[in-house]
């Protein structure tokens, strides 16, 4: 089968599922004019439907909260549009379990039209992880980066190998269905401001929900909030930290109990 494109969509809010899904793409080695990337973090991007089809491939990434695929995806992830796409589902996870997201992910692809040739789960430092309470500190890596371009490699391979795409079986993922856990993320002040903060708005505008107010910085919207502490990562001047509270303690649990180095695995 010839691929003629090659869409790559994610949503990373702290970079590391969009590292792992170009580490991906540098393994396929598709000619970069026939790349698109499809960054869905910021919310005027999920504003766009996607539409694939036949004579592409699509890989799809996204961050695992609580054991699933983020709801704050799921209405955008139903408006695809895909005609027998070959399609790679990825799920990034901060090192301590992935649970049913990547058979989550999968099954959301089939129902739109896509037909998984292969899945994956990768490991990225964890959206709770701080000096303080270091969780997969500064991962993806080396290793991880390199576990990538192999699976891109394979991915390849598996492309060149089919004659119709129907005739695809189906992958065995890990997972429950009925899923487990709520997708809903707590609705928690947990943020502290000191007053390094310069009101320079990069954590507004790195927010993926726009939770913080643009003119005030200290203003946010718990409501819209999703937890995923990339204002606090991404502020230059390290203004942002977490309370004490739930948030926190649930960042030493994690830094305690899930400090063994998990290693990717994919699927075919």
């Amino acid at each position: 089968m010839k691929i003629q494109s090659l869409k790559l969509v994610c949503f990373s809010p702290t970079g590391t599922t969009k590292a792992i899904i170009q580490g991906i793409a540098h393994g396929i080695d598709l000619d970069q004019s026939a790349v698109e990337l499809i960054d869905i973090t910021k919310p005027n991007a999920r504003k766009q439907q996607l539409q694939t089809a036949e004579n592409e491939l699509l890989i799809v990434a996204v961050p695992v909260y609580v054991g699933r695929v983020p709801a704050l995806l799921n209405k955008w992830l139903h408006t695809i549009k895909a005609r027998n796409t070959p399609t790679v589902c990825i799920v990034v996870y901060g090192n301590r379990e992935y649970d049913d997201a990547l058979l989550e992910l999968k099954n959301i692809m089939i129902k739109r039209g896509c037909i998984p040739i292969a899945c994956a789960a990768y490991i990225g430092e964890h959206s709770f992880s701080s000096s303080e309470t270091p969780i997969a500190v500064a991962r993806p890596d080396v290793s991880d980066l390199n576990h990538a371009e192999l699976f891109g490699r394979k991915i390849n391979e598996k492309v060149l190998s089919i004659s119709l795409i129907n005739n695809i079986s189906d992958i065995n993922i890990p997972g429950n269905y009925p899923y487990r856990g709520d997708t809903k993320t707590w609705i928690v002040d947990f943020i502290e401001i000191n007053d390094k903060c310069s009101q320079c708005g990069v954590c507004a505008n790195e927010c993926p929900v726009g939770a913080i107010d643009l003119e005030n910085s200290s203003l946010l919207d718990k409501e819209k909030c999703i937890l995923c502490c990339a204002c606090i990562k991404r502020c230059p001047q390290n203004a942002r930290t977490m309370k004490a509270g739930i948030v926190k303690d649930t960042a030493i649990r994690l830094h305690k109990y899930c400090n063994k180095r998990k290693d990717p695995i994919f699927f075919f």
